[in-house]
C-alpha cells in the first residue's frame, strides 16, 4: 500500500523519532496510554472529585510503600492499595531476628527483552537481610525466587542497596568497616572502608565486588556511593571525588565470575553466591584511578544535572548553610545570579535540587516559597549560562501578621524581644515537594500547627506554570516533631508517619466522585 505520508510535516528525523517516542501518532503503542493518564489528570483535577480516607492501619514496625504495595511487619505482609479497600496479597510468619530485611528495592521488568523465566515477567522485590542473604521474592506472593549469599571471608556486614542504573545495575554496600577497640589499642590497623557488590538485574547476574581501600583513596573517606556510572567518594572534610566506575571494573578486573560457577579462588574452593562462600572479590583497585571531577562542599551536598551539565554546592564553611552555589560542569564557572540565598531564619533548612522531569530545572524550597529556576543564556553571550526564575508558589500566609511593636487596651507600647521564624508552626509551611512523572504534576504538602494539631492539605501544581490546580485537606493530625512521608501514586494518595514510642500509622486516601449520595 501507499507511504503514509510523514505526519505534522515534520522533516527532521531527530524531531521525527523524538515525536514517536512521545506518542504523537495515533498508531504508535504509546499515544492510549498517554491519553488516558491526560484524562485522568482531568478528572482529578475538576473541582467535584475528592479524595476519601479509605483505610487506617498502626504497626509497631516501620511501613514501606512501593508501587501501589503496602509493606508491614518487615516485608513480611504485603498489602495491595489498588483495590476498592487495600487488601492483603501475602502474609508470610514472623521471622526470626536473623532474617531481618536491612533494605529493599522494587524490581520491574524491561520492556522488549527476552528474560529466561516466566517468573521474570512480572515485579519483583530484591532483598537484603542482615546474615548477608540477597533475595528475590515475587511481589505477588512473597515466594523466594532467587537467591544469593553475598558475604565469604571478606565481609559480613552488607547493609544497603541502591541503583547504578535504575532497574539494570544494582549496588549493594556493606556497613563501614570498624575495627574493635581492643584491636585499635594493640596497633592494628584497618584499611579496607567499604565493599561494594556490582549485580546485572533481569536475569540476576554477578559483576563483581570491590573493596575501597584507605591506601587506594585516602585515610578520610567516610562514605561512598556509585550511580549513572560513577563513583562518588565523600571525605570528612567535605571534598567529593568523582571517578569513572565502568573504567573501574573493566581495568581492575581479575577474573569475571557467574552466580554458581565452582572456583578455586586465593586458596578456597567453593560456588558463586552459595553459602558458606559467598561472593569472591575479584576486582582489585592497586592504583589510584583518573580522577574525573572534584569539588569542596559543606556536609558533602554535590548534585549534578541540568542542561548544559552543571553541579549544585554550599561553601564548604558553617556560615554559609543555607547558601547555594550553580557552577558549570565544563570549567567550574559560576552562573550568572548562580548564588542563591533565601536568608531564611528557620529551625529546619532550605533545601535545592534538579528537577526530576528531566526539564534541566532546578526546584528551591525554603519554609514559605518554592522557587522553579531554570538555567538559560546570557543574552549576547552563547557560552555562559545565567539562573532565572520559572515560576514560584507561596504559603498561605495573608493572615499571618508579625507586629514587632504592639500597643495594648491601655495604650502601653509593648516590643517583642524575638521575631518569629519562617517555619513558625502557627504558619503554613512547605514539609514535602514531589513530582508525580505520570500525571506531570508538582505536589506539595503545606502544614499549619492549630492548637495542639497540625494541618496538612496536599496541592497539586502544573509542573510548567506553577499554577494551583487541586487542593486535598488531610483529615489526621500532622505532628511536626516525627517524620512523614507522602506518596501521590495516579488517583491514590498515600501518607506514612512515626508516632511518638516508635509507632507507625499509614492512611489510603482514594479518588471518588463527590455525588450527593455519598453527601
Amino acid at each position: 500500500g501507499r507511504a503514509a505520508p510523514r505526519a505534522c510535516g515534520v522533516h527532521n528525523v531527530c524531531r521525527l523519532l523524538t515525536r514517536r517516542a512521545h506518542g504523537f501518532y495515533a498508531r504508535d503503542a504509546g499515544v492510549a496510554h498517554r491519553k488516558n493518564l491526560g484524562l485522568l489528570r482531568r478528572i482529578m483535577c475538576q473541582e467535584s472529585t475528592k479524595f476519601k480516607n479509605v483505610w487506617t492501619t498502626h504497626s509497631a514496625s516501620p511501613i514501606a510503600y512501593e508501587r501501589g504495595r503496602i509493606y508491614m511487619d518487615n516485608y513480611q505482609c504485603c498489602i495491595t492499595s489498588f483495590a476498592q479497600e487495600p487488601r492483603i496479597l501475602y502474609q508470610k510468619s514472623k521471622c526470626a531476628k536473623s532474617e531481618k530485611i536491612e533494605d529493599a528495592l522494587l524490581l520491574e521488568c524491561p520492556l522488549g527483552e527476552m528474560l529466561p523465566n516466566p517468573s521474570d515477567y512480572k515485579a519483583s522485590l530484591i532483598v537484603l537481610t542482615v546474615q548477608n542473604w540477597l533475595l528475590r521474592l515475587s511481589a505477588d506472593s512473597g515466594e523466594v525466587l532467587e537467591k544469593v549469599y553475598l558475604a565469604g571471608s571478606c565481609c559480613k556486614f552488607f547493609r544497603y542497596l541502591s541503583w547504578d542504573t535504575p532497574q539494570e545495575v544494582m549496588i549493594v554496600k556493606s556497613a563501614q568497616n570498624k575495627l574493635p577497640a581492643a584491636a585499635r589499642q594493640a596497633g592494628i590497623q584497618q584499611t579496607v572502608l567499604f565493599y561494594l557488590a556490582v549485580f546485572q538485574v533481569l536475569p540476576l547476574s554477578f559483576i563483581g565486588m570491590l573493596e575501597i581501600n584507605k591506601k587506594i583513596f585516602g585515610n578520610s573517606v567516610t562514605d561512598v556511593a556509585v550511580s549513572n556510572g560513577i563513583l562518588i567518594v565523600m571525605y570528612s572534610m567535605g571534598l567529593v571525588r568523582l571517578y569513572n566506575f565502568k573504567a573501574i571494573l573493566e581495568q581492575f578486573m581479575e577474573q569475571p565470575f557467574d552466580l554458581g560457577q565452582e572456583f578455586n579462588w586465593n586458596g578456597q574452593v567453593g560456588v558463586v553466591g552459595k553459602y558458606p562462600f559467598g561472593l569472591p572479590c575479584n576486582i582489585k583497585i592497586t592504583d589510584t584511578p583518573p580522577l574525573l571531577f572534584e569539588a569542596s562542599s559543606l556536609e558533602n551536598a554535590f548534585q549534578i544535572g541540568g542542561y548544559p551539565w552543571h553541579y549544585i554546592i554550599t561553601p564548604n564553611k558553617k556560615k554559609h548553610k543555607g547558601v547555594f552555589h550553580i557552577c558549570s560542569l565544563k570549567d567550574n564557572a559560576l552562573a550568572k545570579n548562580g548564588i542563591q540565598d533565601m536568608k531564611c531564619c528557620s529551625l529546619e533548612p532550605d533545601w535545592i535540587y534538579f528537577h526530576p522531569d528531566m526539564s534541566g530545572r532546578i526546584i528551591h524550597v525554603g519554609p514559605n516559597l518554592i522557587k522553579v529556576l531554570k538555567l538559560k543564556e546570557v543574552k549576547n553571550h552563547a557560552d555562559q549560562m545565567e539562573i532565572a526564575e520559572d515560576f514560584t508558589i507561596v504559603a498561605n500566609r495573608e493572615n499571618c501578621v508579625n507586629n514587632s511593636v504592639t500597643v495594648t487596651a491601655s495604650g502601653r507600647v509593648v516590643k517583642k524581644r524575638f521575631t518569629s521564624l519562617d517555619d513558625d508552626p502557627e504558619q503554613e509551611t512547605f514539609k514535602i515537594v514531589d513530582y508525580e512523572d505520570e500525571l506531570d504534576l508538582l505536589s506539595t504538602v503545606a502544614v499549619t500547627q492549630i492548637g495542639a494539631d497540625g494541618r496538612a492539605h496536599l496541592d497539586f501544581h502544573c509542573n510548567e506554570h506553577g499554577s494551583l490546580l487541586k487542593s486535598i485537606p488531610l483529615k489526621e493530625s500532622w505532628d511536626v516533631t516525627y517524620s512523614h512521608e507522602v506518596y501521590f501514586d495516579k488517583d491514590l494518595v498515600l501518607h506514612i508517619e512515626q508516632k511518638p514510642n516508635r509507632r507507625f500509622s499509614c492512611h489510603v486516601y482514594q479518588m471518588v466522585c463527590d455525588t450527593a449520595r455519598d453527601d
